[in-house]
């Protein structure tokens, strides 16, 4: 058999996301977003739990960075990609409740977008727009990546 992506042959979906959290909230949130992907899998059907783990890559005197790893069999799901979406919403929405950030060094672009105006605020906002037409009045660079 020619393998292609061993995977996608046994029907995994896996990725990685990360965050940044201050000191005092990495167990509890680590525990929250582990807790919430598997509530929120279970109305989803899913043959089996999904794969859960998160370890801390940097840290700092104030906080860590924290990725987290999520696979789910994607098997009998006649959408497993909005599956995966939908779950990593969830973990994402969770981050954010439990004092993380949208992200901690990958950026927010296109997936991460829709928590901005939550991460950064209104007037947070309006100062990147601001700075983004003076240096791109013609929106050439990152177009639709950042900007809701």
């Amino acid at each position: 058999m020619n393998r292609l992506d061993l995977a996608f042959d046994y029907g995994v979906f896996a990725e990685s996301f990360e965050t940044s959290v201050p000191w005092d909230r990495v167990v509890v949130l680590c525990r929250n977003v582990r807790d919430r992907i598997l509530k929120e899998s279970e109305s989803y059907g899913l043959a089996h739990q999904p794969f859960i783990s998160y370890r801390v890559t940097q840290t700092y005197e104030v906080g860590a960075c924290i990725y987290f790893y999520m696979g789910i069999n994607t098997r009998g799901l006649p959408d497993p990609v909005h599956v995966y979406e939908e779950l990593e919403a969830a973990a994402r929405d969770e981050i954010l409740a439990c004092g993380g950030s949208v992200s901690h060094h990958h950026g927010i672009g296109k997936i991460r977008k829709r928590w901005l105006k939550q991460s950064v605020s209104s007037v947070g906002l309006g100062m990147m727009r601001a700075i983004k037409e003076y240096i791109d009045p013609n929106n050439v660079f990152a177009n639709g990546n950042l900007m809701i």
